[in-house]
């Protein structure tokens, strides 16, 4: 049997969902678009979108779950490529400081979310070096 799949989502669990949501908007443009509450109150999912593509990152708010997370030393990461001035971008995330990690022999950098999650930033078009 040959199996076929699409990429939908990628979750990060999150400790301030409102704190969260704005750093991917103001970070990354990332939008909410539908959002998942529980109705006893122990949870609300939010979807955020870049609106170009059919993928999401999910942001998962668990009500029993306050303190922050402990990712250890995961290598996960979630990527995202700039769609607009790459060096611009990064001396924005660099004034706001969110930059964690640079590797300039790749041309990428990193930024931090709220939550501690590293997020790959790459260029548009121009290939890693």
């Amino acid at each position: 049997m040959k199996i076929s799949s699409n990429f939908y989502h990628f979750n990060f669990n999150v400790v301030n969902l409102e704190r969260s949501i704005e750093f991917y908007d103001k970070a990354l443009g990332l939008k909410e678009i539908k959002r998942k509450e529980a109705v006893d109150g122990s949870y609300i999912i939010v979807f955020l979108s870049d609106g170009t593509t059919d993928f999401y990152l999910e942001l998962t708010w668990l009500r029993d779950h306050p303190q922050k997370y402990d990712i250890g030393e995961e290598e996960f990461h979630l990527a995202l490529r700039v769609t607009g001035d790459y060096d611009e971008v990064r001396a924005y995330h660099k004034e706001q400081g969110w930059v964690c990690f640079e590797n300039e022999a790749m041309g990428i950098y990193f930024i931090n979310d709220p939550d501690g999650y590293w997020i790959e930033v790459l260029p548009s078009s121009r290939s890693m070096k």
